[in-house]
C-alpha cells in the first residue's frame, strides 16, 4: 500500500538561519522547505548550504516531510547545491524556475552522478510564464524515471512579478494559471501545493485563499511564517 503523506501546510524556512532550522523541528507543519534560494542572500549561500545539509543529516524532524530548495541549476550555486543535497538525502529536492522538461532531465542525471539515494524525489517550482505555457510538457517528465519528478509547487509571487499581474483577494488574474498547473499535475499523477499568502495579519483572507486552493484541487499550501 502506498503511504499517503499530508501536505496541507508546507513551510519555508531560511537556510541561513540556524535558529530557524532548529525551531522547525517543533513546528506543527506537514512539510518543511529548507531554503537555499530566495530566502538566502548571495554572500551567505555557502553557509546556508552547509547548515541545511547538516540539519537534514542530523534529523529530528519527526514525521515532517523535508524538502531542500536548491538554487537553479544555471546559477553559480546550482551544481554545488545539487551535490550537497544529494549527499544529505532529504525527502525532496525542490528545483526553482523550471520552465522546460530538459531542466528536470539534467537534474535527474546530476543526482545520479552525485549518488542521491533512489528514495529522494524531485519537485518543480512553477513560477514563470514559460512554465505555465509548458506545464503539460514539464509534468510529462515524470514518465522518465530518471527525473524523479513527483510534484509541483506554485511560485505565485514570482508569477505575479513576471506577468505584472495584480494580487487581488479572489486571485482572478491567476485562476487560469493555477488551474492549468493542477490539470497538468493530475494528468501525470503528481502532487501539487499552492503558493504563499503574503498578508500575515489577515487571517480571514488567508483562510479564504486556503479554501480556494482546496476547491481548485491543490493538496496544500506553502507558507512563509510559522503563524
Amino acid at each position: 500500500m502506498t503511504d499517503i503523506r499530508p501536505r496541507r501546510s508546507v513551510l519555508y524556512m531560511p537556510g541561513s538561519n540556524a535558529r530557524a532550522l532548529d525551531k522547525a523541528r517543533s513546528l506543527p507543519a506537514d512539510a518543511l522547505i529548507l531554503d537555499l534560494e530566495d530566502a538566502v542572500a548571495p554572500d551567505v549561500k555557502e553557509t546556508a548550504r552547509a547548515q541545511v545539509c547538516d540539519a537534514v543529516a542530523q534529523g529530528g524532524y519527526g514525521p515532517r516531510e523535508i524538502f531542500v530548495r536548491v538554487n537553479a541549476p544555471d546559477t553559480p550555486w546550482g551544481e554545488a547545491d545539487l551535490a550537497a543535497a544529494a549527499k544529505a538525502a532529504p525527502d525532496v529536492i525542490l528545483i526553482p524556475k523550471v520552465s522546460d522538461p530538459e531542466t528536470l532531465s539534467s537534474v535527474g542525471h546530476a543526482l545520479r552522478r552525485h549518488g542521491a539515494p533512489e528514495r529522494v524525489r524531485v519537485w518543480a517550482m512553477i513560477e514563470t510564464p514559460l512554465a505555465i505555457l509548458r506545464c503539460e510538457a514539464i509534468a510529462s517528465a515524470a514518465r522518465d524515471a530518471t527525473t524523479r519528478l513527483s510534484g509541483f509547487v506554485m511560485g505565485t509571487n514570482d508569477l505575479a512579478k513576471e506577468t505584472r499581474a495584480r494580487f487581488t483577494p479572489d486571485r482572478a488574474p491567476m485562476l487560469a494559471w493555477l488551474s492549468i498547473a493542477v490539470a497538468a499535475a493530475r494528468a501525470y499523477d503528481l502532487d501539487i501545493v499552492d503558493g504563499v499568502y503574503n498578508a500575515l495579519q489577515d487571517e480571514a483572507g488567508f483562510r479564504a485563499e486556503c479554501e480556494q486552493g482546496r476547491d481548485l484541487g491543490f493538496d496544500g499550501k506553502t507558507l512563509i511564517h510559522p503563524n
